[in-house]
């Protein structure tokens, strides 16, 4: 007979507990109806997952009545934080006109116009409801425009839960395979086989061999699809000699290259495209575009968009969705880009670089090994001496301990990603940015107690 060890409560645990008693009795009834209790995974930590009551500027309450200061902005979405009056008075006004209607709406031309200047590769563009469609209907245009059915995309990348993209995202190392030649590895179960044996995985920041993957299959390519900065990985962020392989080599054989931009757009005015001087043929777009509401989008050169055009007859590529710009996500999007200029973009991305430089001191204060990643106003952290320049060099941080600092930290009233990764907000200034790191050193200099 073999028993199962008892793994021990860490005394943040017994903390997060004493400090959140209706968060747990939310999360016991709400297990009776939702599997898990919640309708987004990604949420989830143990012992249980906070619950939020509301949000004003960096600040959250949740329902214990915990004031949290917030340096995840609902992972990435909310970048002038919560309930900005410009965006609030944007969305006041479209309501009192309608939610939404049988036909189109002036605001998703306004905010159509105002994408399409200011990204570089976006010549026309479409609306959708989360960056998951945004990227299905990238793929789809891609196939549809080449005539193949084959892509590609980077190991630990992240683009949404449609199949084709359900693959490789955060592999074990045994399900890996070689690092210069990933195996391409389900991500969920109910994946066809034929799904993740018609998927290419690239490994990332490796011009070399991803270069020799995509020559070896550049006939059978519709797509490479990349993320600029990896953000489900841990905000990592490309190396500018990489993007520009991807670009040469898909230009070369054909290949519809697709930026992911759903996180890396705020790293500059023109997205992360702009910050690397690198134009793809297709952009997905998603999270801070909707100004905290259900959006998404994808866009790019105007050939391959024509196959959405429906005023010719049937398009090559239908798009329907009764949601699809829904005016409230719209007016929300394009006041909080409004909101974004240059100057703003600067000071946040400023401020952001000094708080990697600083977190990075706090651990090395601590003795505690860690490699801190981000670009703009994005920073990831991972508890390793290793260089962390992919997904593949995360594997082996320890996650144990991480959890815990994610733990201390709430208790601290300090919100970041479980994951050990966050942003910055407009609403986040340089009071906020030093009770973070006072709060840091208090808890690493616990754990090292410990």
């Amino acid at each position: 007979m073999t028993t199962q060890a008892v793994r021990r409560t860490t005394p943040e645990e017994e903390q997060y507990q004493r400090r959140t008693p209706q968060s747990r009795r939310f999360f016991s009834e709400a297990r009776e109806f939702m599997p898990g209790g919640d309708s987004r995974s990604t949420l989830f930590y143990r012992p249980y997952p906070a619950v939020m009551e509301r949000g004003d500027g960096c600040v959250l309450l949740d329902i214990d009545g915990n004031r949290l200061l917030d340096f995840t902005g609902n992972h990435s979405v909310l970048i002038h934080g919560y309930g900005h009056p410009q965006v609030l008075s944007a969305v006041e006004q479209q309501l009192r006109k309608g939610t939404c209607f049988p036909g189109s709406s002036e605001p998703q031309l306004v905010y159509a116009r105002l994408l399409c200047r200011r990204i570089a590769s976006v010549q026309q563009i479409r609306f959708t409801n989360s960056g998951t469609e945004a990227a299905l209907n990238a793929i789809r245009a891609a196939r549809a425009f080449t005539g193949r059915t084959r892509i590609a995309k980077v190991e630990g990348g992240y683009h949404g839960t449609a199949d084709d993209v359900m693959v490789s995202v955060q592999p074990s190392e045994d399900e890996a395979g070689s690092r210069s030649r990933p195996s391409a590895s389900p991500h969920s179960q109910g994946l066809p086989a034929g799904v993740v044996g018609n998927v290419t995985v690239l490994p990332f920041n490796d011009v070399d061999g991803a270069r020799a993957l995509i020559e070896s299959q550049g006939d059978q390519l519709a797509a490479v699809l990349v993320e600029p900065v990896l953000g489900s990985a841990g905000m990592i962020p490309a190396e500018q000699s990489y993007l520009q392989m991807l670009r040469a080599v898909t230009q070369q054989y054909g290949i519809v290259l697709i930026f992911d931009e759903v996180v890396s757009l705020r790293v500059a005015y023109g997205g992360a495209q702009e910050y690397f001087g690198v134009v793809p043929d297709m952009t997905c777009f998603g999270k801070l575009i909707g100004g905290g509401f259900p959006l998404g989008a994808f866009g790019g050169r105007r050939e391959i968009m024509a196959m959405f055009d429906p005023s010719r007859g049937r398009p090559a590529v239908p798009h329907p969705g009764s949601h699809n710009a829904n005016p409230i996500g719209i007016a929300a999007g394009a006041a909080t880009l409004e909101l974004l200029t240059r100057p703003v973009l600067d000071e946040l991305n400023s401020r952001a670089e000094a708080l990697r430089r600083e977190l990075g001191s706090a651990f090395h204060e601590s003795g505690i090994p860690v490699q801190v990643t981000g670009l703009g106003s994005l920073f990831g952290l991972h508890l390793t001496d290793r260089l962390v320049r992919s997904y593949r060099d995360t594997l082996g941080s320890d996650t144990e301990l991480r959890h815990r600092i994610f733990l201390g930290l709430y208790s601290e009233g300090i919100l970041i990603d479980p994951r050990g990764v966050g942003n910055l907000s407009t609403a986040i200034h340089d009071a906020e940015i030093e009770q973070f790191l006072t709060a840091l050193r208090r808890v690493l200099e616990r754990s090292t107690a410990d």
